[in-house]
């Protein structure tokens, strides 16, 4: 059996949280779908082109094993106003598999209402977002707190990634 894993992201991603994930994956043997709403290309913040292969309504979270959350403010946005991408998100993490958030993606964490009583990491400029959703913002290169493995900055997708991966071959 293969391994999935699912990108979650929107217009002006922050390229490199979406192109490293999306590369790194695939050297560890999993396929990639990126999912985007409507099924448009999008683009990232610094120009990359996005293409989703699948569109919001065709997700289901048995058909994937690892959920990436890319960050970028202005994808945030109007992701975390997406009632559909939030209910995803939430069943994803009652499934226990391993979710992974950068940046302003932990915004989707907070509105998907899975953060209470956690410890997760984030951009320095929601920490106050974080903490009041009832979580600890932890300022560490990688922070895990039960299926979900997060981190604040692109300068640590090496250690988020691996971290995630790890987790994720476990089983969360």
């Amino acid at each position: 059996m293969s391994k999935k894993a699912l990108i979650l992201t929107g217009n002006l991603v922050q390229d490199h949280e979406f192109i490293y994930p999306y590369y790194r994956v695939q050297e560890d043997g999993y396929k990639v779908d990126v999912a985007v709403r409507d099924k448009k290309q999008v683009n990232g913040i610094i120009g990359s082109k996005i293409i989703p292969t699948k569109d919001i309504p065709e997700l289901k979270v048995e058909d994937y094993d690892l959920l990436i959350l890319p960050g970028g403010a202005k994808a945030m946005e109007y992701m975390r106003q997406d009632v559909e991408i939030l209910k995803f998100i939430s069943d994803f993490n009652s499934s226990g598999k391993t979710i992974a958030s950068i940046c302003h993606a932990a915004q989707l964490l907070i509105s998907s209402k899975i953060v209470k009583g956690r410890k997760i990491s984030g951009y320095y400029s929601i920490k106050d977002d974080i903490n009041n959703a009832g979580a600890v913002y932890t300022d560490e290169p990688v922070v895990v707190d039960g299926n979900i493995v997060t981190t604040a900055h692109y300068k640590d997708l090496g250690i988020w990634m691996k971290t995630a991966l790890d987790l994720a071959s476990k089983g969360s």
